[in-house]
């Protein structure tokens, strides 16, 4: 089973700033968000992060006993100029752009479709036929990434077109499982909030 989770809550985010690829570390909120996520954890065969500093303290505090490995394929979208605003403050046209037009990048920014060709060349090493992936463990294979890595590796579980992305919603260290059916990916479930 892939186990995707998402960073614990990170100063940007209690401050609600469009939070890209700009480092900002965990609240105590975060670190404790972190913490629960951890112990709702099973056995972790192998564990990767995105490089930004707020994924990869959440995946020290998951406490599997594993360093994680760093997977560039799993750093947040690159909002651009827009990166680090307060979230009143971002044009409208930013959502638009990403709601209509996958290809569609901000000044100095990432399009959903360049984000959806890494992400998915992650999932089809994990899940490959020939190597010892997510598909093939009895244990759980754990990423911590953000929000727009981790909708895309929904979205290609389920066959849906990038531009889908806004019509989910995913929380701080949150969960989301992504296993293998007989007819391929299967989502077994999506923004669970360890208790």
């Amino acid at each position: 089973m892939l186990i995707l989770i998402r960073h614990g809550e990170s100063t940007f985010n209690r401050e609600q700033r469009l939070t890209g690829r700009v480092e900002t570390p965990l609240t105590e909120t975060g670190e404790e968000q972190a913490r629960r996520a951890g112990a709702a954890l099973s056995a972790v065969h192998e564990l990767r992060s995105s490089p930004l500093g707020r994924a990869q303290q959440t995946s020290r505090l998951l406490a599997t006993g594993l360093e994680p490995m760093i997977d560039e394929r799993l750093v947040e979208l690159d909002f651009g100029i827009y990166d680090g605003l307060e979230l009143s403050a971002v044009p409208s046209s930013l959502w638009e752009g990403y709601g209509h037009d996958e290809h569609f990048a901000p000044p100095q920014g990432e399009s959903l479709s360049s984000l959806q060709q890494r992400v998915t060349s992650l999932m089809e090493e994990l899940f490959s036929n020939d190597g010892e992936g997510a598909r093939h463990r009895d244990a759980d294979v754990v990423v911590v990434s953000h929000v727009s890595p981790i909708k895309a590796a929904v979205l290609w579980a389920l066959g849906l077109p990038p531009h889908a992305t806004n019509r989910f919603h995913l929380s701080n260290a949150s969960l989301t499982r992504i296993g293998w059916g007989p007819h391929g990916p299967v989502v077994y479930g999506f923004n669970h909030q360890p208790a």
